[in-house]
This record gives C-alpha cells, sequence and structure tokens, in this order.
C-alpha cells in the first residue's frame, strides 16, 4: 500500500512539473513577444511584437497588398497563451492557487488584444471584428475551464502544441515577410530583435514539451 502511494506520488509530482515546465518556457514566449521585434538606436523607433499587429498596417507594401499579410497574426502568441492559460487552470494536478492565478493571468492576455485608444464606436468596425471574437472567446473560456476538468491530458497537450507552434511560427513568418520593408523605411539594414528569437524559442519549445509528453500519455 505504500509503495503503490509514493509510486501515485512520484507520477503526480512529476506530471505538475511538466505542466510547469510548459508554463515556463511560454512565459519566456511571452517575454519575447513583449521584447523588440524591430531594434533601433532610438527608443522611439523599436517596435516589439505585440505592436506590430497595427504597425504593418501602415507598412505601403502591406497597405497596397503587394504582400498579402493579415495583421490578426501578431495576436497569435495572445490567443495562444491566453487560451493556454485557461486549459492549465483546468489540470487538477496543480496546485490550485496556481490554477487560480493562471485562470487570472488569461484575462488580461485576451484584453491585450485590444486595439489601442479604442472606444465602443471602434470595436464595432469590421477591421477588429476577428479581434473581438478572438477576445470573447478567450474570457469566455476562463469560467468555461471549470467544465474541462474531466478531460484526460493528452488532447488538452495537443491542443497547447498546435496554439504554441501557431503562435511561434506564424508571427516569424509574417515578420520575416515585411522585414525588408520596415528597412526600406529605416534606411538602414536592421537585424531581427532579440524579442523576435526568444519569442519564437519559447512557443517552439512550449509545443516540443506538450508533444513530448502527449506522446509520452
Amino acid at each position: 500500500m505504500a509503495s503503490r502511494y509514493l509510486t501515485a506520488h512520484r507520477t503526480q509530482r512529476t506530471r505538475r512539473i511538466r505542466w510547469l515546465a510548459i508554463t515556463l518556457v511560454g512565459l519566456i514566449g511571452l517575454i519575447g513577444y513583449y521584447g523588440p521585434w524591430v531594434p533601433h538606436k532610438a527608443a522611439g523607433l523599436i517596435v516589439i511584437g505585440l505592436d506590430l499587429a497595427e504597425y504593418v498596417k501602415f507598412i505601403p507594401e502591406v497597405a497596397s497588398g503587394r504582400i498579402a499579410l493579415r495583421r490578426e497574426i501578431f495576436y497569435l502568441p495572445l490567443f495562444a497563451a491566453s487560451v493556454g492559460a485557461s486549459l492549465f487552470a483546468s489540470r487538477r494536478v496543480l496546485p490550485l492557487w496556481s490554477r487560480w492565478l493562471i485562470a487570472v493571468f488569461a484575462i488580461p492576455l485576451a484584453l491585450a488584444m485590444l486595439p489601442p485608444a479604442w472606444n465602443p464606436a471602434i470595436l464595432l468596425l469590421p477591421e477588429f471584428r476577428l479581434q473581438n471574437v478572438a477576445i470573447a472567446f478567450c474570457l469566455m473560456l476562463v469560467p468555461g475551464a471549470m467544465l474541462l476538468r474531466g478531460v484526460p491530458d493528452r488532447p488538452i497537450l495537443i491542443v497547447i502544441a498546435l496554439l504554441s507552434l501557431a503562435a511561434a511560427i506564424a508571427p516569424a513568418w509574417g515578420y520575416v515577410q515585411v522585414h525588408a520593408a520596415i528597412e526600406a523605411l529605416y534606411r538602414q539594414p536592421l537585424a531581427l530583435g532579440w524579442g523576435f528569437w526568444v519569442g519564437a524559442g519559447g512557443f517552439l519549445a512550449a509545443a516540443f514539451i506538450a508533444i513530448a509528453e502527449a506522446i509520452r500519455g
């Protein structure tokens, strides 16, 4: 009986550590997202990952359609992080206090997708329809996560892996598409900022760990 209890305790502790590992690398990805993607010596010319969603629509090549790009892809890290936080909050293997903390964290992540200087009239514009849907989904999922407590880990891990892959690849691909155009605006060559690498690397690591855990079962 004692050995069975110890085995179950170790298994639970191992599962908890793995879930916390995904959380940690996801946080690293978010740090990169809020870091500089467009680096510059002048602070006013630095563009972070979050700001790219609004910034790219003013790039002439994007505005004219010469570069086909959906600006909403730069919100994918926030969407993935908010949805992922709600899914994490449904895992009973985690301490109750951490589940509540993670669930609350999902709310500001969702609201960060709001356009700058927004008001109700702006939110009704067709331009922001997709953002509104994404924000509403994330906010509804916070209390909805309570309904997912009985879902096994594997499907939750698969969803987290897919979201993390999207958050790593889509914004990075979008930024690469407009990088030359931004260099033309700045009239100088620009390296990819550390935020680009840390953001993509963090979310890729989260996807890798989630896939490995899903396979492990």
